[in-house]
């Protein structure tokens, strides 16, 4: 039995009462539904900055009513810390999801995300740690790593950030580990990269790339890659997320203070992504053999990332359950639905 498998089951023995912060999100709204199903009380913050009531109603429609009761939902703000204290409020486990993503946008209103991400992050961390939480687990990025060259991206090295997003999720790191040094208040940050899956907004400027595709292939619109298409990442689908964030809260004492690669280990090009949607797509009987249009590589990108998902492991007993194909495949009906 998996360290996972194990975590649940004590969960449903001993049912707990979580924060998730920006729960009518994409990640948010998977943590959710998660939870409700192991029979969790949950409270969930969000001002839907760019979370969604239908999130929200779609995870109402999948669990039970009696499970659906346990849920409290809090319309508030991260940048106002008596949203933060009367979240916290009572709360075993946090898992901090809110903030702005998207490099595009950071540059675009790089002040904006500074206020979310950095005034945000320190409210709830102040917020969790006066409350006297039994953990905090936040959603760090993979963007910490700029400019570092080496692959596979291993937690202790990182290189310059290359987008305001960036900044602001290394200063998250940067403050969990004084609140550590300072007040003793352990933290675990999750590292994501490039996380899809159901529920993951494909409309507006900022779509992340699975979504976005997907949606354009479905209506038959034109696809375009930033770059030369070998423009490569580490896709981890959701599912593998909630686990990593399942566990973290869970860990041990000695666990924490820690960053945490969240992926698959693995590396695909936009080029091979491309068509693996056109093929999954397929196997769902929607036939769209259109070719991408290529234009310019987009500032602030790197060109390539891949994790090393050994700490995770060996510290949190993570093992990612899907791959980014079988990921796909598992979302598509959903995407097609959501279309």
């Amino acid at each position: 039995m998996s360290r996972y498998d194990e975590i649940k089951i004590q969960l449903l023995n001993a049912p707990k009462t979580w924060l998730v912060t920006g729960v009518a999100g994409f990640i948010g709204s998977n943590l959710l539904e998660k939870l409700l199903k192991l029979n969790q009380k949950v409270v969930g913050l969000d001002n839907f900055a760019t979370g969604h009531q239908h999130n929200l109603d779609e995870v109402k429609s999948l669990v039970t009513a009696e499970q659906w009761n346990d849920f409290t939902f809090i319309e508030g703000d991260i940048r106002n810390y008596q949203d933060c204290e009367q979240a916290v409020a009572s709360v075993d486990y946090v898992l901090h999801q809110a903030a702005l993503g998207s490099v595009p946008r950071s540059i675009a209103d790089p002040l904006t995300t500074n206020a979310a991400n950095i005034t945000g992050f320190i409210n709830m961390l102040q917020a969790a740690k006066e409350a006297q939480v039994k953990s905090f687990t936040y959603a760090a990025s993979s963007s910490t790593y700029g400019d570092h060259p080496a692959l596979p991206k291993v937690e202790d090295n990182i290189g310059n950030p290359l987008s305001p997003y960036a900044v602001t999720k290394y200063v998250n790191e940067l403050y969990a580990g004084v609140y550590t040094r300072t007040y003793g208040f352990k933290t675990i940050g999750l590292r994501y990269f490039n996380v899809f899956g159901q529920r993951q907004d494909p409309n507006g400027a900022y779509a992340a790339v699975i979504p976005r595709w997907t949606a354009d292939l479905i209506n038959n619109q034109e696809v375009f890659i930033n770059g030369d298409g070998e423009t490569s990442r580490d896709f981890c689908f959701i599912e593998n997320t909630v686990q990593m964030n399942i566990l973290a809260a869970t860990a041990s004492d000695d666990a924490k203070d820690n960053v945490y690669n969240v992926a698959v280990g693995d590396r695909t090009t936009l080029n091979t992504l491309y068509n693996s949607i056109q093929d999954s797509l397929a196997r769902n009987e929607i036939i769209n053999k259109n070719l991408p249009t290529y234009r310019d590589f987009r500032i602030g990108d790197v060109r390539h990332s891949q994790a090393d998902i050994a700490k995770a492991k060996r510290l949190l007993g993570y093992d990612p359950e899907f791959t980014i194909q079988q990921g796909i495949d598992k979302a598509m009906p959903w995407y097609i639905g959501f279309v």
